[in-house]
């Protein structure tokens, strides 16, 4: 089972301030207990949505819309794990160093990736395992 830690933005990390040693610190050493317990996928911050766009869909016309995007759902980081259960995720999240600078109250959204299996037998599924999308660690 894939899952994504997903880290929402805040004002300071939109406003591009960087996170200060501690931080940084901390994350270092909670990666790399996932990497030493096998379970690491991947993991990195974003840029700030200045620095970022979005296409824009209306029916078959597609618009790239620059940034920076005034939303409170905008993500700064992610972390993927591969665990054997849904528990075993919710143990490593617990463990998720708090990303804010300053330690203030904030909550990190897990979401658990679907697997190609998950779609069922088609031809479309066939083509996309074929490009080794939705791989799995160690597969």
């Amino acid at each position: 089972m894939r899952f994504m830690i997903i880290v929402k933005a805040t004002k300071d990390s939109e406003a591009g301030v960087m996170p200060p040693e501690k931080l940084l610190a901390e994350m270092g050493k909670y990666h790399e207990e996932l990497q030493t317990a096998g379970v690491l996928l991947d993991g990195n911050g974003l840029q700030t949505s200045s620095k970022g766009f979005k296409v824009k869909y209306t029916g078959s016309k597609r618009t790239i819309v620059d940034g920076p995007f005034a939303s409170k759902d905008l993500i700064a980081g992610y972390t993927m794990i591969q665990t054997k259960t849904r528990e075993e995720a919710k143990e490593w999240a617990r463990r998720f160093p708090n990303p804010t600078i300053d330690g203030s109250d904030t909550e990190v959204e897990v979401r658990q990736v679907f697997e190609l299996e998950d779609f069922g037998p088609s031809k479309a599924v066939d083509r996309m395992k074929n490009m080794d999308l939705g791989k799995k660690k160690g597969k």
